[in-house]
């Protein structure tokens, strides 16, 4: 790989999660403040993300592998991605709003596996050449974290601006994109089922009682993740922590240390071990939310923003290797897309729609929350989950870390942190 591609890849995967990071962190914040929006509101607008995961297969699947380079559609999805940032600022409420925020996660979810397709196609050594490149990806949602912060349009109920800057830097990533190098479709004149592309051929995975196990575990931990997504932000704002967006981004950095480290854990701990420490930081994380405060126990609320790398790598990366070893050569592709599917489709779709019922039947006079009970009820859904993996999950086999895994091509379930 020349310099000069290097250098194209690198500021790409900024762009790409700088995009994402600059509205995605403070959704929750900017609909309850600017739009009035209720709880429900605001988990059926985080939902849009499920929805645009669920129909990323389809324009991955049946434009980008068989009749246009990728990114030429990486360039189209970006531009049209802007005007629907453009337009979702200018909502001036939350009925406005929804039809614009929902068409640019369907257009935005399939970016993220294009970008991957981008730069895998033109390295010789992914397990060299590729983590070098993808870190750039974390560092712009930490920019645009920090930037949020800065700037103060949290504190200073600017935040439409957010949209606006996300819309200018998707712009920006739809003009590059047509001067990246050319990525042509790889399956062209092929056919493939509705199946094959929602990743339905590995099915026959379940019939593993131990993978059947995680796989119930996967869904039902992403119930309590919707509640980290949707309403960590209003939290930190409420509680009177400044630059929350700024400050959320320690989760990121957190996440790209464990990312490095997680081959060397995962020879010393093993599959269990791996995902039970995921998921018992997942009931940690919640008790520090809801015993923390703005003031005498501030640390709390930091020590559950930075258990972020913990949270997402023991838990989804060690999942995502322990998917790899079990499918096999000729189903690995499709045992991840189902994974994703699952976790994606069905475990957020319900984690969103139920954070955002707890959240409105918490709430105070005085539009403030009783944060108390809305983190200890995620906390218990993860303890429970919890327990029911110790009790019947049995490791069996050793496995190995595919590179494309143990550096991270997989983005965390929206890097949101």
């Amino acid at each position: 790989m020349t310099a000069t591609t290097r250098v194209k890849l690198s500021f790409m995967m900024f762009l790409e999660f700088f995009i994402w990071g600059a509205w995605f962190v403070t959704l929750g914040t900017y609909l309850l403040h600017n739009l009035s929006a209720s709880g429900t509101q605001v988990g059926v607008a985080f939902l849009t993300q499920s929805i645009g995961a669920i129909v990323a297969p389809f324009i991955i699947g049946l434009i980008a592998d068989r009749f246009f380079s990728a990114q030429k559609i990486l360039g189209v999805l970006h531009l049209v991605g802007a005007f629907l940032l453009w337009r979702a600022s200018k909502a001036p409420d939350f009925d406005s709003f929804y039809p614009n925020i929902l068409a640019y996660m369907v257009a935005y979810m399939p970016t993220l596996a294009l970008v991957n397709s981008i730069a895998f196609r033109q390295m010789q050594d992914p397990q060299k050449e590729f983590a070098p490149i993808r870190v750039l990806g974390t560092l712009g949602w930490i920019i645009a974290g920090l930037t949020i912060g800065w700037l103060n349009w949290e504190q200073s109920n600017s935040l439409q601006a957010t949209f606006v800057m996300a819309a200018g830097a998707s712009a920006l990533l739809g003009l590059f994109s047509f001067t990246l190098p050319a990525t042509p479709p790889i399956k062209r004149g092929q056919s493939s089922s509705l199946g094959q592309m929602l990743g339905l051929d590995a099915i026959g995975l379940l019939k593993n009682r131990s993978y059947l196990i995680f796989f119930l575990a996967s869904i039902a931990i992403c119930v309590p993740l919707a509640f980290y997504y949707g309403f960590t932000n209003p939290f930190l704002n409420e509680v009177g922590m400044k630059g929350a967006a700024g400050v959320q981004s320690l989760g990121q950095v957190s996440e790209l240390l464990f990312m490095l480290a997680i081959p060397l854990f995962f020879k010393r701990l093993g599959v269990k071990k791996m995902l039970a420490i995921g998921m018992a930081a997942w009931v940690l994380r919640y008790l520090f939310f809801a015993y923390g405060d703005g003031m005498g126990n501030y640390w709390m609320l930091i020590l559950g923003i930075v258990l972020h790398g913990v949270c997402y790598d023991f838990f989804f990366v060690t999942g995502q290797i322990y998917t790899d070893n079990l499918a096999g050569e000729q189903f690995k592709s499709s045992a991840q897309g189902f994974i994703t599917l699952a976790t994606y489709g069905v475990g957020m779709l319900v984690g969103t729609l139920l954070s955002g019922r707890i959240f409105d039947s918490y709430q105070l006079t005085g539009g403030t929350h009783d944060w108390r009970m809305i983190w200890l009820i995620p906390a218990a859904i993860a303890a429970v989950v919890l327990i029911v993996f110790l009790l019947f999950f049995r490791e069996r086999s050793t496995a190995t870390v595919p590179t494309e895994v143990a550096y991270g091509s997989a983005p965390s379930l929206a890097e949101a942190g």
